[in-house]
C-alpha cells in the first residue's frame, strides 16, 4: 500500500506512532498474515511495537549509521524515481502528484519487488562481513 502524510501534519513521534505506524503494521499483517519482521528506523516507537507487532528489529539491534538494509530504501524508491522522471507532463498540483505516485506504485513490476527481496539476504551477509560498515561498493 502507498500512504500519504496529511498535508497539514507535523510528522513527529506522536504522528508516527499514532497515525503512520498503525497503518504500516496493518498493511504488513494483511500482506503477510503468517509472519513478517518490521525494521524499526530509530523513531521512538519501541513500546508501541512491543505491544502491536510480534517481531521487529529494534533500532539498537543494528549498527549506527548503517547502510541501507530496507528493500524500499535500496531498490524500490530508486525504481519509482526513474519512473517519475519519465513522466510527461510532470504533475503540477499536489493531487496530480499523489495520483502520479500512486500510479507508479501500482505499475511497479513484480520483478522489481522480487529483485529487492532476493537481494536482501546478500545485503545482510555483506553488512555482517563489513562489521556493520558501509558495503555498497562491494555489491
Amino acid at each position: 500500500m502507498f500512504h500519504f502524510v496529511e498535508e497539514t501534519a507535523k510528522v513527529n513521534a506522536a504522528y508516527y506512532v499514532g497515525s503512520l505506524l498503525p497503518m504500516l503494521i496493518d498493511d504488513c499483517k494483511r500482506l503477510l498474515p503468517f509472519r513478517f519482521v518490521f525494521q524499526q528506523d530509530g523513531a521512538p516507537a519501541q513500546d508501541w511495537l512491543r505491544v502491536n507487532c510480534t517481531d521487529f528489529i529494534a533500532k539498537d539491534e543494528w549498527p549506527p549509521n548503517s547502510p541501507d538494509l530496507n528493500p524500499l530504501d535500496y531498490h524500490v524508491w530508486g525504481a519509482m524515481l526513474q519512473a517519475f522522471h519519465k513522466l510527461h507532463p510532470k504533475p503540477k498540483t499536489i493531487p496530480e502528484l499523489k495520483s502520479a505516485l500512486q500510479q507508479i506504485w501500482d505499475d511497479l513490476p513484480q520483478t522489481t519487488i522480487n529483485k529487492a527481496v532476493n537481494d536482501f539476504r546478500k545485503r545482510l551477509n555483506k553488512c555482517v562481513s563489513a562489521d556493520g560498515a558501509h558495503f555498497e561498493y562491494t555489491m
